[in-house]
Order: C-alpha cells, then sequence, then structure tokens
C-alpha cells in the first residue's frame, strides 16, 4: 500500500475512534470545565481542550480521565512531550485506563516507535482479551502506520 493511503487510512482510524470514545466520555467530573472540554475535543478545538483539562487536573490532580483527555489534546496539537506526560500521569493513576492505553500507542505511533505502540496493544489485549473497542482501534492504527 502506498505511504499517503496508509498515512490517511491512519489518520481517519485515530480520529473515528476518538470520536467514539468522546461520545461515550460522559461527565466523568463534575468540574464545570469538563464538559466544555468534552466539547472543544469533540470540535477539534485542541487548544480550548487543553485550557479546559488543565483547570480541571488542576482541581483533580488524581482524574485519570481527565489527564487522559488533556494529553489527547497535546497529542493532536502536536505537542507529544506533554502528551506523554499526561498519558504517563493517566497510566499511573489507572493502570488499567483502556483509553489512555490506546492513546498512548497511537502517540508512539506519531512519534514513529511503532514498537512501543505494540507494548500498549499487548497491555488491552490482557486487560479486555482483545474485545474492546481500544484494543480493536490501536490494532487498527499500528496495521496503518508506515
Amino acid at each position: 500500500m502506498p505511504f499517503a493511503i496508509r498515512t490517511l487510512a491512519l489518520a481517519f482510524y485515530l480520529y473515528a475512534g476518538a470520536a467514539l470514545a468522546v461520545a461515550n466520555d460522559a461527565a466523568k467530573s463534575r468540574h464545570p470545565d469538563w464538559e466544555p472540554g468534552v466539547e472543544a475535543i469533540r470540535a477539534k478545538e485542541w487548544s480550548v481542550a487543553i485550557d479546559h483539562f488543565k483547570a480541571v487536573v488542576q482541581n483533580e490532580p488524581d482524574n485519570a480521565d481527565a489527564h487522559n483527555w488533556l494529553a489527547y489534546a497535546y497529542r493532536n496539537r502536536r505537542e507529544l512531550e506533554l502528551a506523554f506526560r499526561h498519558y504517563g500521569i493517566a497510566l499511573r493513576l489507572d493502570p488499567n485506563h483502556l483509553g489512555a492505553h490506546e492513546y498512548v500507542g497511537e502517540a508512539h505511533l506519531a512519534a514513529g516507535n511503532k514498537a512501543k505502540a505494540r507494548e500498549h496493544l499487548a497491555i488491552l489485549a490482557k486487560l479486555c482479551n482483545r474485545q474492546c473497542e481500544e484494543y480493536r482501534d490501536l490494532a487498527r492504527a499500528i496495521a496503518a502506520a508506515p
């Protein structure tokens, strides 16, 4: 498969999976910035989402979901160092966080590290017996990656 087609396929899988995850991520916080942050993610307004989720994690530093979404917004703004930092926090808070494993795997793909993405795929395989959406989405992204 030509490089350009694989790259477009990878982008499709990453964004399609994220849209479903955001839709399923109803209020996991009562913080007033949570819902506007989720709406900003849906609208792909990464800087706005970052501002909202930074406020959430400042007030709820133990909220793995908030760190996951903050990392997701950073990753989509191509700030991988900050994305990896917040995915790491999310996974320290909740080592079984399916979304964080999927998304950090996708961040590793964006950084060109397919081997690290496969490590998170293996973790997802153990956590959900390859039956969860997060496993399927990351597996497709890895298959589509150059």
